[in-house]
């Protein structure tokens, strides 16, 4: 059932109004992650699955830009995001409706990886190789969208973030957090997708600007609401 802030206007029901997109969503990655997974014990090529910025920039591989936003590094990477994904996910999907939140779920994670690949080259012109042929999967650009999105809509929501014991509001847990992140792959030489993480971001500020400006009166009412 979608929220009485929902942005849909009432039509018949569908399948969408029966079904969550989200879990659908997390189903997906979750079955993606074992197909994948499969594929690549057989020997095929990580290229095939993984966005890599100089395979993408020689016109290679370029599904890769949708088959990475459902492949993870391993089981915790996949959890982390599909735990993540399940409360933020089911949160935003209510408020703007599930067909508008599976098209922004999708480009938030192309825009993702068209951010990271952009980065990519661009620190590669600069003579700096970075993540130039670097592999990147998962769904954390897309989620990082869903994030930015509720920094706008609900500013004021707490959350809990990784194992800080107190909710902290979304306005700033969420840019917090990219923070920590890109200071741990810094630090720890961690390989995290960070420009990624920052490409899905700007995103969901995006959008969530652009429906700011649109339903002024309802974000005020949502933001009340989640306050």
């Amino acid at each position: 059932m979608e929220s009485q802030y929902s942005f849909s206007p009432k039509k018949k029901r569908s399948i969408f109004s029966l079904l969550s997109v989200n879990m659908i969503l997390i189903g997906i990655n979750i079955v993606a992650f074992i197909v994948f997974s499969i594929i690549l014990a057989t020997g095929v090529a990580v290229d095939y699955v993984a966005i890599k910025p100089s395979n993408i920039l020689q016109g290679k591989f370029l599904w890769t830009f949708v088959t990475s936003m459902f492949m993870h590094g391993g089981f915790f990477h996949l959890f982390a995001n599909m735990f993540s994904l399940l409360f933020l996910g089911s949160l935003i999907e209510r408020i703007i409706g599930p067909k508008r939140y599976l098209s922004f779920y999708l480009l938030s994670g192309l825009g993702a990886g068209v951010f990271f690949v952009l980065v990519s080259w661009i620190m590669s012109l600069l003579g700096y190789a970075g993540d130039f042929n670097t592999f990147a999967v998962g769904a954390s650009g897309a989620i990082f969208g869903v994030a930015g999105l509720m920094v706008l809509l609900t500013p004021n929501l707490p959350l809990y973030v990784m194992f800080i014991p107190i909710p902290i509001k979304a306005k700033y847990a969420v840019p917090g957090l990219l923070a920590v992140l890109w200071l741990i792959s810094i630090a720890g030489n961690v390989p995290i997708g960070n420009t990624a993480h920052l490409g899905g971001l700007l995103a969901g500020l995006g959008y969530g600007i652009y429906l700011r400006k649109k339903y002024k009166r309802k974000i005020q009412m949502i933001g009340k609401y989640f306050s």
